[in-house]
């Protein structure tokens, strides 16, 4: 028999292999019962990473996006640094990351990258795909314990290294990373963010910034693999995608690579390791129509899975968190 908790209504179910699971007993609508529940729903999170509501009816944008709202306890952040295109909704409501449905968006943190990130992500349901397509979940801590120790160890002396090219060709663009086009700014931006930049003479963009691959949690302390490595290393790209992107813009010039903190290459058995680690300890559970997902950005790394007809899943990003809260291992300098 499932194991759960107290929470009224009606309980957490808890059951190996999937994120815990509340069925919500709506008598309202949505917003109110995230208003009054808003409390004990972040306290699943905090004890356990992560929870799916499920039974809110979040059948168009304007609930769901007022229930993300309403559980975020504020205006959400505002996406920067983004590595993917994203339509926008009133509020600080985005959709997913548009990303080719029969490729894997594999683990990652969001926005780990970046000096500030959200410490809490909500997911609202909108359609479900008919098949895959699972926000699929695996433990920080977890993770970084099940690694070897001397990869850990090289992390946390060099950190790792992300690596962008920007152009009017793939990939995010300038105005959807930095929310303007104007030199100026972006120039701005990077010097306060610590990322190295250079304009290419067709206009476009690269840039570099060394982040800490693992952190400590800013509540519990807890060491986490806190990162985006695998996720944006060349190596986890389809091989005819990777053939093709090195082909036309050199291995140099693709949209995001990430290496080690000190600029060597990832090797591609790494990657593939890091990636074997996070399945070995994935949870998932199928998107319903209408269902609600909180995730502890820090302690949880989040997936999205390929998937087979239409999809929409909105999401807000809340709780900022500073790195430098997190005790990072390297120094923010640009590289």
């Amino acid at each position: 028999m499932p194991s759960s908790i107290p929470l009224s209504p009606p309980g957490v179910d808890l059951r190996p292999g999937r994120p815990p699971v509340l069925r919500a007993d709506l008598t309202g609508d949505a917003a109110s019962w995230a208003a009054e529940h808003r409390d004990a729903l972040r306290a699943v999170v905090t004890e356990h990473g992560a929870v799916l509501v499920r039974g809110l009816a979040l059948g168009d944008p304007d609930t769901a996006g007022a229930v993300l709202r309403e559980l975020a306890g504020g205006p959400p952040m505002t996406e920067r640094e983004a590595f993917a295109a994203r339509r926008t909704y009133p509020g600080g409501v985005y959709s997913s990351a548009k990303w080719p449905p029969s490729q894997p968006m594999c683990m990652h943190h969001e926005l780990s990258y970046t000096l500030e990130f959200p410490g809490l992500m909500l997911f609202a349901c909108i359609e479900a795909p008919v098949a895959g397509g699972a926000t699929a979940l695996a433990d920080a801590t977890t993770v970084l314990g099940a690694l070897p120790t001397d990869l850990v160890e090289r992390f946390l002396r060099q950190g790792w290294l992300l690596t962008r090219t920007y152009n009017e060709d793939i990939g995010a663009s300038l105005a959807d990373s930095f929310g303007t086009e104007d030199r100026a700014a972006i120039e701005a931006y990077c010097r306060a963010s610590a990322i190295a930049f250079e304009w290419q003479p067709d206009g476009g963009l690269r840039t570099r910034q060394r982040r800490s691959a693992v952190v400590r949690h800013p509540v519990t302390g807890r060491r986490c693999w806190f990162n985006q490595i695998a996720f944006l290393n060349e190596w986890t790209l389809a091989p005819e995608i990777r053939e093709y992107l090195v082909d036309v813009y050199g291995a140099d010039g693709l949209p995001f690579n990430t290496r080690y903190g000190d600029g060597t290459p990832l090797e591609e058995d790494t990657v593939r390791l890091l990636n074997e680690v996070y399945e070995a300890h994935t949870v998932r559970e199928p998107w319903q129509s209408g269902d609600l997902m909180l995730v502890d950005n820090v302690r949880t790394a989040h997936s999205r899975e390929p998937y087979e007809g239409p999809r929409e899943v909105l999401v807000a990003m809340a709780d900022p968190v500073r790195l430098a809260d997190c005790s990072p291992t390297v120094e923010v300098t640009p590289v």
